[in-house]
C-alpha cells in the first residue's frame, strides 16, 4: 500500500474516469445500479413527450452522461416514427456496439443546438471536494487515501470554495461535513450553455439549502449495493447534488413526482370496470401503473430533484 493522500475531487476523478476507471468499464453504470431509465420505459416516454412539446423544428436531444445509451435509445423508440430529431449521447466511455446509428456519440455536448439537453444522474458523478469542520471551527479539506479510503483533514478551505460554502452550505459545528458543489454549478452552466434555445433538465438526488445533511452524502455503489467509498476504481463514488446552487436565473426546481405527473406519468390504477370489459388491457394498465408508481414514489425515485432551465428566446423557450 502506498501512502498517497489526495483531496476527494482529484481522487474521484481518477477513480471514475482515469485509466481503467469505474465508468469506463464494459458493463457501464447499469451493471451496478438502477436509475429511473432502467426502472421503466415510461421515463423515456416522458422525456420524449417533453421533447415533442418544444416548438422547435428538428430539435436536438442531448443525453448528458449517457451511460451505454439506454435513455437516448428509449426516447427514440418512444417518439413518433416521423418525428425529426438529432440525437447526441455525451459520454466518456467508448460507443457501445449496436447503438442506433442515428445517435451521435461524443465526449462533449454539441454547441449551438436547439432542443432538449437532459442530464439524468449526471451531476452526482461530477467530482467534488469534501470539507469537514475541525474542533476549532475551521473548515478543512478532507484528504483520502486511494487504496483503502482512509481519511484525514488537510488545509483550510479557501477562495472560491470557501465562498461557495458560506453561501450554499453554512457550517453546522465541529465534525460536520459538506460536499463543495462549485464544480457542479460550473459543469451545469457549461452544459446548459451549449444550447442556443430549448430546455436543459438535470435530474438527480438533491437537497435544498434549508436541509443540507450535516454529515454529507458521499458514498459508493457496487453491484447494486451501497458500499464504503474507496477511490481505487472498484466502485461508483457519488454524492447528492445542491441543485438549488446549480440553478441559473429563471430555473424551475421541483420533484420528479411533480415533473412526471405533469408529463402524464401518475401511477394511478386503471378503473376496475376495465377488468371485465377488456381483461388484457386491464392487466397492461396495472403493470404500467406499477412502473409509474415506482417512478413517482415518495421516499424513492419520486423525491429526486428536477432542475429545468429554459434557454434562448422564441416559442417554447424564454430567456435563460
Amino acid at each position: 500500500m502506498t501512502d498517497e493522500w489526495r483531496r476527494w475531487r482529484e481522487a474521484t476523478e481518477a477513480a471514475l474516469y482515469g485509466a481503467d476507471g469505474f465508468y469506463l468499464r464494459p458493463e457501464g453504470p447499469s451493471g451496478h445500479f438502477r436509475t429511473s431509465v432502467h426502472a421503466s420505459p415510461l421515463f423515456a416516454s416522458a422525456v420524449a413527450r417533453l421533447l415533442t412539446e418544444l416548438d422547435i423544428a428538428e430539435p436536438a436531444l442531448v443525453d448528458m452522461g449517457a451511460g451505454r445509451g439506454e435513455l437516448v435509445t428509449g426516447v427514440l423508440a418512444a417518439l413518433p416514427a416521423d418525428f425529426p430529431v438529432r440525437a447526441y449521447a455525451v459520454e466518456r466511455a467508448p460507443r457501445p456496439a449496436g447503438l442506433d446509428e442515428r445517435v451521435v456519440w461524443c465526449a462533449e455536448p454539441p454547441a449551438g443546438v436547439r432542443g432538449l439537453l437532459f442530464a439524468n444522474e449526471w451531476l452526482d458523478n461530477v467530482p467534488v471536494d469534501v470539507a469537514e469542520t475541525d474542533p476549532a471551527g475551521t473548515r478543512r479539506y478532507v484528504q483520502v487515501r486511494t487504496e483503502d479510503g482512509a481519511e484525514r483533514l488537510g488545509g483550510p478551505v479557501a477562495g472560491a470554495d470557501a465562498e461557495w460554502l458560506d453561501r450554499w452550505w453554512p457550517a453546522a459545528g465541529p465534525g460536520t461535513r459538506a460536499e463543495i458543489g462549485r464544480p457542479r454549478d460550473e459543469a451545469w452552466a457549461a452544459a446548459s450553455g451549449t444550447l442556443e434555445a430549448g430546455i436543459a433538465v438535470a435530474v438527480d438526488y438533491a437537497h435544498p439549502r434549508t436541509a443540507r445533511p450535516p454529515f454529507g452524502t458521499l458514498t459508493g455503489f457496487r453491484e447494486g449495493r451501497e458500499v464504503r467509498p474507496v477511490p481505487d476504481g472498484s466502485c461508483d463514488i457519488t454524492s447528492h447534488v445542491a441543485l438549488d446552487a446549480c440553478a441559473l436565473p429563471g430555473a424551475e426546481l421541483r420533484t420528479q413526482r411533480e415533473a412526471l405527473r405533469a408529463l402524464g406519468v401518475s401511477g394511478e390504477r386503471p378503473p376496475l370496470a376495465l377488468a371485465s370489459a377488456d381483461p388484457a388491457a386491464y392487466v397492461r394498465g396495472l403493470a404500467a401503473a406499477g412502473e409509474a408508481a415506482e417512478l413517482v414514489a415518495r421516499g424513492g425515485l419520486g423525491d429526486f430533484g428536477w432542475l429545468t432551465q429554459r434557454v434562448g428566446t422564441g416559442p417554447g423557450a424564454t430567456a435563460g
